[in-house]
């Protein structure tokens, strides 16, 4: 993607993206995590967190707010990229760790569309039907496929 992103390390197999938000309070580490759903052997999950004590371990009900959410975001999205070029045409599907972060999660992908649709098509969850994304709905989760 050609938003600005912060830089970040990977994990030997790609499945772990680590970087580091910087802010006003301080410069804290972030992990993303893609983890096999083993009902369907190309469906991923997309975790995301503040990284608890250098372990890699994921904290994702931590509140951050170190005033650089569309740069978090667009780092996100940069790693869905990676792991899809690394893994090819798998569905990836996230879900925040409550209704106010799965609103915040949309709110992002809803601000980076234009760019995230390049590589993707999006799909949101209501009421336990996949729709095409749109703007201003709200969702339960969300699914991502590479075109």
């Amino acid at each position: 993607m050609n938003l600005p992103h912060y830089n970040y390390l990977i994990s030997y197999d790609f499945t772990d993206y680590k970087f580091f938000s910087e802010g006003p309070k301080g410069k804290i580490t972030k992990v993303v995590r893609f983890t096999k759903i083993e009902e369907n052997p190309d469906l991923y999950n997309l975790a995301f967190g503040d990284e608890q004590h250098d372990s890699w371990e994921i904290n994702d009900s931590v509140i951050t707010n170190n005033n650089d959410r569309d740069l978090v975001l667009s780092t996100v999205a940069n790693t869905v990229i990676d792991f899809t070029n690394y893994y090819g045409n798998c569905d990836i599907v996230a879900k925040g760790s409550t209704d106010s972060r799965t609103r915040l999660y949309q709110i992002g992908i809803s601000g980076l569309l234009g760019e995230i649709s390049i590589y993707f098509y999006v799909y949101g969850l209501k009421d336990d039907v996949w729709h095409d994304f749109q703007k201003d709905v709200n969702y339960e989760a969300f699914l991502i496929k590479r075109k």
